[in-house]
């Protein structure tokens, strides 16, 4: 029986691998390679790399490091969980794998715009395409941009990137705003300009990236998409985890979640979208696993046989 399944090899369950595997316990990460971090072209804001790092080269980085004090990654997909009288059943295809704990780090999956993929991965590698707003409106200082998106979530990302630029545009992605009155005042106080869709025909255009509604065509230096994301929590279902009404996993303050053995971090707990903020719950989870099972198991080492 292991001591610790981690599913999903993204900056959380990473780092949780590597505190778990330098507490001394077998724990293996099952992932099924599609980390948002991955796809991140170049993060300037993760501290310690002042000339930035690529996502994918910063994963490649953490699963090296937890590799090297010994925990096993698999690339796979879990299908379901179930609970064992002395911890929980992992089904991944069709191995059963039994394990004393399980830490969900699956993350969520961003709503994409109507695109095809390959013009998508080319406008996202060379910054006209953007997701996290957070980690890179510094990027888009004093250029012109588009957010993609309506209501309370389009207001929120428009009016938070006008701190970085005076050049914003809030486009419904289909059809006619669905705007509050008092969304619309703030808007407009803040010099946001709104742009009815829906929108389509989207290209890149040179060195912008290009879109239509039914007003005009349009070229911007990036667009965000502001259409949400799906919480990957599906999998706790079976179990009876308790979810918020987005999706979320319910956790406490050391990311347990209410069912005895499995516990939680990243953003399928909270969508912060935040890599340190994701490494920080996974430490945090991992710390927690290690003491409670201490609590039920003596996790002391064997003496040494000369």
């Amino acid at each position: 029986m292991l001591d610790c399944v981690v599913v999903g090899g993204g900056p959380a369950g990473l780092t949780a691998a590597i505190y778990l595997a330098r507490f001394h316990l077998d724990v293996r990460v099952i992932d099924a390679g599609n980390s948002r971090a991955a796809t991140i072209p170049m993060t300037r804001n993760h501290a310690g790399f002042p000339d930035g790092i690529a996502g994918a080269d910063l994963l490649d980085r953490m699963r090296t490091q937890a590799r090297r004090y010994g925990a096993a990654l698999v690339q796979a997909e879990v299908a379901g969980l179930s609970e064992a009288p002395d911890g929980l059943l992992v089904s991944v295809g069709d191995e059963v794998i039994a394990t004393r704990s399980v830490l969900l780090a699956t993350g969520v999956v961003n709503r994409r715009p109507p695109m095809p993929d390959d013009l998508h991965a080319t406008a996202l590698a060379r910054g006209l395409l953007r997701y996290c707003p957070i980690c890179d409106g510094y990027e888009v200082t004093d250029r012109r941009v588009a957010v993609l998106g309506t209501g309370a979530h389009g207001t929120r990302e428009a009016v938070f990137l006008r701190g970085y630029t005076a050049d914003v545009t809030l486009i419904a992605l289909e059809g006619q705003h669905v705007l509050a009155p008092a969304e619309r005042a703030l808007l407009a106080q803040c010099g946001v300009a709104t742009v009815d869709g829906p929108a389509a025909a989207f290209a890149i255009d040179g060195d912008k990236i290009g879109l239509r509604t039914p007003e005009r065509d349009w070229r911007f230096d990036s667009l965000y998409p502001a259409l949400g994301s799906d919480i990957n929590s599906g999998v706790a279902i079976g179990l009876g985890a308790a979810r918020s009404d987005e999706g979320c996993l319910i956790v406490d303050a050391h990311q347990r979640t209410n069912i005895a053995r499995l516990y939680a971090a990243g953003d399928v707990v909270k969508g912060l979208d935040q890599i340190s903020h994701a490494m920080g719950e996974g430490g945090v989870a991992a710390t927690t696993i290690r003491n409670d099972l201490a609590s039920e198991h003596a996790l002391l080492r064997p003496a040494l046989v000369e």
